[in-house]
């Protein structure tokens, strides 16, 4: 086949791609507020809606740039003998940007949809509590430089794509963005239920925990056949840009998807079986979205029975981490994020150095690799977002006040209801 011919057919499959990645973010969003109280639900998916609308604006105006270019234009700095190429330089505002056919604005397409995944998640984690303003002002920080700054990193020729050069070691790798999307939205997700607290009732005057089970189960569970369409599309679109995937390639990735998906969702059912005696219908979807997560990572370069194990495990790990963080840690989670997508994520980094089809370096070099990504991840971005967190909490309350917490988002920052005349709350009539 002609090397033009073959060029455009790769293209052409990486737009088709991407255009189904709109599709995991209908999948997340309808989790998430499944997840929540009724009373937050139409607030929930505006945030949504709000937080993908930011998240493309900014990475046209300014996170692509950041978020540069393998080969493109980049800051750099000198250090240990070692130049640290830490965040690129090519131009603001898609400027040069000729939407010819080429990589470029393949690229800035992609970015603009796999940031709106990743800020699609904190919501989870502050639903029911976490007002507007400050959840879209988070995320144009979150879009226009945490993001960016970890994509060039990794998706940019950013020094860790050249620990090989640098260091001798392979380059890390995050061929589906378990780390540049799952783990950043997930630590971020994080940050923001340190900063909100837990939803009035979780936690009784003893620390003990309550349960407020999520108003649609139906929808998570619709939401993450769409997710595995949308996740499908996302994972294959960053294989052929960023790791030279080929059109024969992509059914691995799918098989791999599906697979990881199933694998986690089952290892929950059977988990939740077995500790509770019947299976957790929310826990089983979240088992399925971490084996999404987890999965992403290695993608392209697993073989089928390492993408059943890994997504297995992230099930296991996802449903104990979801009881640590409630119960042990007290951190109100009421979508299971950070387990799910920052704790599966780190998983799944893990397990590409291990299930990786090595092609050079040995097995050793490759996990040392994927280990420094993750604690990347931990030491550096997660304190950076904290911060950028706090401060912007400083000038815009994330948390709603007492009386919003009580008759829901919905109602108070919205001033309608999504389920005006079929809901009524049996915690209406406990007194306060």
């Amino acid at each position: 086949m002609n090397a033009d011919v073959a060029h455009q057919i790769n293209l052409v499959l990486c737009l088709l791609s991407i255009l189904v990645i709109p599709l995991a973010a209908a999948g997340l969003a309808l989790i998430q507020q499944g997840l929540g109280r009724s009373r937050s639900a139409g607030h929930a998916m505006l945030a949504a809606l709000c937080a993908l609308g930011i998240a493309a604006i900014v990475t046209v105006v300014i996170g692509a740039s950041w978020a540069g270019l393998a080969g493109g234009a980049s800051h750099a700095f000198r250090a240990g003998g070692v130049l640290w190429n830490w965040l690129g330089n090519e131009p603001a505002f898609a400027r040069g940007v000729q939407f010819d056919g080429s990589a470029r604005p393949m690229t800035l397409c992609l970015h603009s949809f796999a940031v709106g995944l990743a800020v699609l998640i904190p919501i989870s984690a502050g639903t029911d509590r976490w007002r507007l303003a400050p959840l879209c002002a988070a995320t144009a920080i979150f879009s226009g430089f945490c993001y960016p700054l970890f994509a060039h990193w990794v998706w940019g020729g950013g020094w860790l794509a050249q620990l090989s050069l640098d260091f001798g070691l392979p380059a890390f790798q995050d061929a589906g963005g378990a780390g540049v999307i799952q783990v950043t939205g997930g630590l971020m997700a994080l940050s923001v239920a340190w900063i909100l607290g837990p939803r009035s009732g979780k936690y009784t005057d003893e620390a003990m925990a309550t349960a407020i089970p999520g108003h649609n189960i139906v929808q998570v569970l619709f939401g993450c056949i769409l997710a595995l369409v949308g996740w499908s599309g996302l994972e294959s679109a960053t294989s052929i840009l960023f790791y030279g995937a080929q059109p024969g390639e992509i059914a691995g990735v799918l098989v791999n998807a599906v697979l990881s998906a199933s694998a986690g969702c089952l290892a929950a059912v059977a988990t939740t079986q077995l500790r509770y005696r019947k299976p957790d219908a929310s826990l089983s979807a979240n088992g399925w979205i971490a084996g999404l997560v987890a999965g992403s990572a290695a993608c392209a370069n697993a073989a089928p029975m390492a993408a059943i194990f890994v997504g297995a495990f992230a099930g296991v790990l996802t449903t104990w981490l979801i009881e640590v963080f409630e119960m042990r840690l007290l951190v109100d989670d009421p979508g299971g994020a950070v387990s799910v997508h920052a704790g599966a994520g780190l998983w799944g980094l893990i397990a590409a150095g291990i299930f990786t089809r090595q092609t050079a370096g040995s097995l050793a070099g490759h996990v040392l690799a994927q280990v420094i990504g993750a604690a990347t991840l931990l030491g550096c971005m997660l304190p950076l977002m904290h911060g950028l967190n706090l401060l912007v909490n400083r000038f815009l309350r994330y948390r709603v006040d007492r009386d919003g917490d009580w008759q829901g988002m919905d109602i108070r920052e919205l001033g309608s209801g999504a389920y005006p005349e079929f809901v009524i709350h049996a915690d209406e009539f406990v007194p306060r």
